[in-house]
């Protein structure tokens, strides 16, 4: 007899929405959802390294918005570098860290590269590597998600 096979399709999102990253103390963030990316990318507006027990870490700030002039600073142990090509073909070695999403009711982790993206529109770019088997993302769609609400963080 043959098994049934249950096959659950990835959950359809616009091409931006608004997410979370509670380990940071993000509550909100809007986020450009891009499946020509590979990586996913996060402002910081600073940004320097430091070794802290033998380890290296990086502290950052980050703002959520244009319109926000509140920044949240953030210390995180550095994942590593990496040599990123942006869509210019420029090529860069950025420092990426492993961090939660929440996003659409789900909570998983995903490598975030730091850069500056002051003149993009979004301060978060979550690419393919990211959306591989949880989200299809849908061009005609934007925000397709309620806000996102205050969540418990682990930031101090």
């Amino acid at each position: 007899m043959m098994a049934d096979v249950i096959t659950r399709s990835p959950m359809t999102l616009g091409w931006r929405e608004r997410l979370a990253l509670p380990e940071l103390g993000i509550a909100s963030l809007k986020a450009k959802l891009d499946t020509g990316a590979r990586s996913s990318s996060l402002h910081v507006d600073t940004l320097e390294s430091f070794e802290r027990e033998g380890a290296t870490w990086l502290r950052f700030t980050v703002s959520p918005g244009r319109r926000h002039h509140l920044s949240t600073q953030c210390e995180v142990p550095a994942l590593d570098r990496r040599i990123v090509t942006d869509t210019g073909g420029r090529r860069t070695e950025r420092w990426f860290i492993r961090s939660e999403i929440l996003l659409a009711g789900q909570r998983f982790s995903v490598d975030i590269n730091l850069t500056d993206r002051r003149h993009m529109l979004f301060p978060m770019l979550l690419g393919r590597t990211a959306l591989l088997g949880r989200f299809a993302v849908d061009p005609a769609l934007s925000y397709t998600q309620p806000r996102v609400l205050p969540v418990a963080t682990d930031a101090p």
